[in-house]
């Protein structure tokens, strides 16, 4: 049995195994995190997507929704000036008594 130990040789030989074991966790380290970057990335463009679809129905349902506010207006103002051309003296009488009501309302205020 004639082995040498060389205790300077087997703690560079020891150093030199931690360093690459920590070059291979680290190369390790790197593919995991691209991973996770590129994850991350495709889920952020996911839910992008997504919310930009739920405020294109959003603005649809509001301009849907305006128009129909728009259209009933423009009905309620015809009924109106219909109204007003066939009951000329009673709408005139109308709206004197709701200045008064609003006149009153307003001064108590």
């Amino acid at each position: 049995m004639n082995e040498s130990h060389d205790p300077e040789k087997e703690s560079q030989s020891g150093k030199e195994q931690l360093k690459a074991a920590a070059e291979d966790l680290k190369a390790a380290a790197a593919g995991k995190i691209e991973d996770l970057r590129e994850t991350a990335g495709q889920k952020t463009e996911e839910w992008r997507k997504a919310a930009e679809e739920k405020a294109k129905e959003a603005s649809r349902a509001a301009e849907h929704a305006w128009f129909s506010a728009a259209s009933k207006g423009q009905d309620w103002l015809t009924l109106g000036e219909a109204y007003v051309r066939k009951n000329p003296a009673q709408a005139v009488l109308i709206a004197l008594g709701v200045g008064i009501v609003v006149g009153i309302s307003l001064r108590q205020r």
